[in-house]
């Protein structure tokens, strides 16, 4: 090979002359490059490559005098504040400065360059003013890739508003000069392509064998070997022994010279080729890039990934990760904590059956040297304006699907209306931008229920209709549709009615994780809803997905009742679109199975475990009210409330599911009695030790109301209204919050230890009281005490104990924290039935049993603050109670360091107003929300434009602070009850007539 500086001519005139430009985003984009490159100097080619990346990474595999290196950055791609978080705003500012203010003498300098070196064919993977060079100077161009900056950028321009939005568009202008695309596997939506040509993985080979790298590395077989591959570590990350399990090794790409790695880490070097060493390991960590995954697909290696914060391109890699058996998510915390374990057990588990073709170098080679002597791949020629508007509107309409959570911007077509909105969530933006229509459209008509005006069942109804004219699509070979879609479009018997149900999520405004403990809480139904369409049908009728029907064919029994679900929104949760299982695996003889075998079965494949929030609600039918299922059952999930935010995203899953089966099987089940039996499906089949509040809610609320209700178990005691001075919002802190996680439970287990404890002190002083009394006449006892006394020895609910009491008599005698093991040795038991005591751990109890004493007084201060005068005193005590709560869950363990960020900035905007003496402040409080440790912030304001906009300061400034946009939370809407259900049908179909 020869390295060339910028002024560099061509070795040969003999042969064809590739110009190839790559991305200066991260090493996987230079690695493709080098097998493509590869294949063209071994045909006899001159490949000159563009790039910024190190000599090694070309030179360990191409030695030869027709590839030339020229050291140049033309775009920069994303801006990473650290391996795993990409800076969106950093980004776009980034390539404004590389690659928009010094583009004229950009263009200049390639036109001048390409035509020096006579370039026969201009390849990009994947700069944009490549394409546009390319045109400039009269030579063709093809793009080799998997995704566009146009797409990875639409979302940040959403985030950053009108600064950057020119930059996407010049993008997307600057690829429509493209010949066409080479499409690589896992890609993402292209428009800005008119022409694709798809080919195989592009994977580097292999130079040597496991058996040989292992050898040289001195590793038996009998070693388990996890290679970490980052492309560079998280900062201020120091690895430990303890992190790998018994026996294992891991080889980490990326260290530092400086940095000291525990006995069981290997140091690779720099130049090491990693692709030997991926195929030599037993599994992968790292984050997901399409290197990383194509390797470990082609090598058949199972791949531990760590999600990156805004990187578009990803939830492709995933869902394909996740097709072929590939992959295990590992959430943030516990890389940097070190809890490896589970996960690299789980991987070697895995069996990846990636089967498909590797050799895309070759290939893409081939396509492009057909293409520079002349052959023509792309369709007829179109005007530049012609192609342009084909490109991106067109291409954004086809593959943009109503209700899943890729969000494929809506500004492509709709530019000014989107961008004018200043709310922080994308989904509200959507939604205020649907027509609410009197009638439903097409074919259809409701023929029981109310839409009620509300802008995402609308949209929910007309995707329904749509999905009718993909299945007919379908059934005359189109095949242009999404997975979901498809699966979608062929679930539902179109002459059979459909049921349609919603549910909302809810902000916890009072009461959170004191639920459990019997408190009074105020929680509000949000605007954010799940919406499910359900459809019963005769086995003989139901129309089975391919699997489904071989199975029932195996067992040769006909046509039995089966659930078949398809989830939107897969792509961005790690999970199959898809769920199918018959109706007797619920069933062991004439009985239903129990529900610790039902969450056996749905944990057995984690990319399904989500259906045990949908076919757990007929399993709970079945054992509670002995409900019988003789017909198949055809279910559509599509949520837009944001999963891991702690506004009950699957309470509103379950609810919704449930009151679409109920109404679909003509059951009454009043809105309260629904909500505890959804309970049910999370404490027992999901394994979640919710309170009962988010499901009320879900099902018992009204809009811009609070349902007040006593958790004992789920007595609501009414709705109470919200004052229009006063108003709630949300605001997600993006550190995701699971109820199921361990710190939940631990403070769960340790309030009910306290409990116990509490019991325990009240018996042992009770019967001290008596034994004292003997011989003392009962007039001159204290009954009143002694009463007290007996119902805190039978202490049902720890709410009951008034904080008086709690301090007078028994906080000062529980202990700070207690092992398990110790406790059931004096206790026996903690009196919970959905959690169960780690003898090993140790569980704080002080703080979690104080929390729900002061918690349930809060609550009732709260409630009746809301009815008192409006005043600046109202709202300020109103947000003393809202602190005091937040610093309840920090000192319970229950805190994160992105909520404390988000509560401090509203103390900050509360005071600064203040002080400058303004007479109506805007923010008064905040508090972390449900389950704690991350999830969404409430925060109480007064209702006024200032108040608004100081939330988005806040929005802005915890962006600025952390790399993060929150989602904010704003407006209300009914509960499932109130809302009640859709019935539709076809207006042609056999029932209509």
């Amino acid at each position: 090979m020869r390295i060339e500086d910028n002024k560099g001519e061509s070795a040969s005139i003999k042969h064809l002359v590739f110009a190839y430009y790559v991305t200066g985003h991260g090493f996987g984009h230079a690695t493709r490059v080098v097998e493509v490159v590869r294949n063209l100097i071994s045909a006899g080619h001159d490949v000159h490559v563009v790039t910024g990346a190190p000599d090694f990474v070309f030179t360990s595999e191409i030695q030869s005098p027709r590839l030339f290196l020229r050291k140049l950055v033309l775009d920069c791609g994303a801006v990473q504040a650290d391996a795993l978080t990409v800076d969106r705003l950093a980004s776009l500012q980034k390539y404004s400065e590389t690659a928009v203010q010094p583009r004229d003498s950009i263009l200049a300098t390639e036109i001048a360059w390409l035509n020096s070196i006579k370039a026969d064919l201009v390849v990009s993977d994947v700069v944009p003013v490549a394409c546009r060079a390319a045109a400039e100077a009269g030579i063709r161009s093809v793009c080799v890739t998997n995704f566009s900056w146009d797409f990875i950028y639409a979302e940040y321009v959403m985030a950053a508003g009108l600064n950057h939005r020119s930059i996407v568009w010049q993008i997307a202008e600057d690829y429509s000069h493209c010949e066409f695309l080479i499409r690589l596997p896992g890609y993402c939506p292209m428009p800005a392509f008119r022409d694709v040509i798809d080919v195989p993985l592009v994977v580097r080979r292999l130079h040597k064998s496991r058996n040989e790298v292992r050898k040289e590395l001195g590793i038996g077989e009998d070693v388990k070997l996890v290679i970490l591959n980052f492309g560079g570590q998280p900062a201020g990350w120091t690895l430990r022994e303890e992190y790998l399990p018994s026996g294992w090794l891991c080889l980490v790409c990326g260290a530092s010279d400086t940095q000291e790695l525990p006995r069981n880490f290997i140091k690779l070097a720099k130049d090491a080729y990693t692709p030997d060493l991926i195929a030599a390991s037993d599994c992968m960590l790292g984050k997901i890039g399409y290197g990383t995954v194509s390797e470990a697909l082609a090598y058949k290696l199972p791949f531990v990934f760590v999600r990156r914060d805004y990187f578009n391109e990803e939830p492709f890699l995933r869902n394909m990760l996740e097709y072929y058996q590939s992959g295990v998510e590992m959430i943030r915390r516990d890389l940097l904590t070190g809890h490896w374990k589970p996960y690299l057990e789980r991987a070697i588990s895995l069996k990846p059956c990636y089967e498909g073709g590797i050799n895309g170098g070759e290939v893409a080679a081939h396509i492009l040297q057909e293409t520079a002597i002349g052959k023509n791949y792309a369709s007829d020629k179109l005007s530049g304006a012609r192609r342009l508007r084909d490109a991106i509107v067109l291409g954004y309409q086809l593959q943009r699907v109503s209700g899943r959570d890729v969000s494929i911007p809506e500004w492509y077509t709709n530019a000014e209306n989107e961008l004018s909105l200043s709310t922080g969530s994308p989904t509200h933006k959507m939604t205020e931008t649907i027509p609410v229509l009197d009638s439903f459209t097409g074919d259809f008509e409701i023929v029981h229920g109310d839409h009620q005006g509300l802008p995402d069942t609308m949209s929910f109804l007309n995707c329904l209709v749509e999905l009718d004219n993909v299945y007919v699509a379908e059934k005359n070979s189109e095949k242009r549709q999404m997975r979901e879609r498809k699966a979608a479009a062929g679930l539902f018997n179109w002459e059979e009615d459909i049921f349609v149900t919603r549910a909302p999520g809810r902000l916890d405004v009072m009461g959170g994780i004191a639920d459990y403990s019997g408190s009074l809480v105020l929680q509000m139904p949000i605007r954010e809803a799940c919406h499910v369409a359900v459809q019963r049908n005769h086995p003989s009728k139901q129309r089975l997905w391919k699997h489904a029907l071989a199975r029932q064919n195996a067992k040769g029994q006909g046509p039995m009742p089966v659930l078949q679900i398809v989830s939107y929104g897969s792509e961005l949760s790690n999970r199959s679109p898809t769920f199918d299982m018959d109706l007797s695996d619920f069933m062991e003889g004439e009985k239903p199975i129990s529900y610790e075998r039902a969450k056996q079965y749905f944990a057995q494949d984690p990319s399904q475990k989500w259906a045990a929030y949908v076919a757990g609600t007929i399993l709970v039918l079945m054992k509670e009210l002995g409900v019988r299922f003789e017909d198949s059952i055809s279910l559509l999930v599509s949520s837009a409330v944001p999963e891991g935010k702690g506004v009950s995203s699957s309470a509103s899953v379950e609810v919704a599911s449930m009151s679409a089966i109920a109404a679909a099987h003509g059951l009454s089940i009043s809105p309260r009695d629904l909500a505890l039996l959804c309970q049910k499906v999370e404490n027992h089949i999901v394994g979640a030790p919710c309170g009962v509040m988010d499901q009320m809610t879900s099902a018992c609320g009204e809009a811009n109301k609070l349902l007040a209700m006593v958790c004992q178990p789920a007595e609501i005691v009414g709705l109470v209204s919200i004052p229009n001075h006063i108003r709630f919002w949300g605001i997600d802190s993006g550190i995701r919050h699971s109820v199921g996680g361990a710190d939940y439970g631990s403070v769960r287990i340790g309030t009910f230890m306290g409990r116990a404890m509490i019991k325990a002190i009240a018996s042992t002083t009770l019967s001290q009281s008596v034994s004292t009394a003997n011989g003392v006449s009962p007039d001159e006892l204290d009954n009143d005490g002694l009463e007290l006394l007996e119902a805190e020895a039978s202490l049902d609910y720890l709410c009951n104990l008034a904080p008086h009491r709690y301090e007078a008599l028994y906080g000062k005698l529980l202990p700070e924290s207690m092992v398990g093991e110790k406790f059931l040795e004096k206790y026996t038991d903690h009196g919970d039935t959905v959690t169960v005591i780690d003898k090993k751990r140790t569980y704080a109890v002080t703080a979690a049993a104080k929390h729900p004493v002061y918690e349930n007084f809060r609550v009732k201060a709260f409630k009746a603050l809301l009815t008192s005068a409006n005043s600046d005193e109202q709202l300020t005590a109103l947000g003393e109670l809202l602190y005091q709560c937040h610093y309840s869950y920090s000192a319970c363990g229950l805190g994160s360091d992105g909520t404390d960020r988000l509560v401090q900035l509203v103390q900050e905007v509360q005071h600064c107003k203040s002080s400058k003496g303004c007479e109506d402040g805007t923010l008064y409080g905040a508090k972390i929300t449900g389950g704690g440790s991350g999830g969404t912030v409430c925060v109480i304001g007064r209702n006024s434009l200032r108040s608004s906009q100081s939330i988005l300061e806040i929005q802005q400034r915890y962006k600025k602070a952390t790399g993060y946009l929150p989602f904010i939370f704003e407006g209300s809407s009914p509960g499932a009850g109130k809302f009640g259900y859709l019935r539709i049908r076809r207006r042609n179909s056999p029932k209509s007539n």
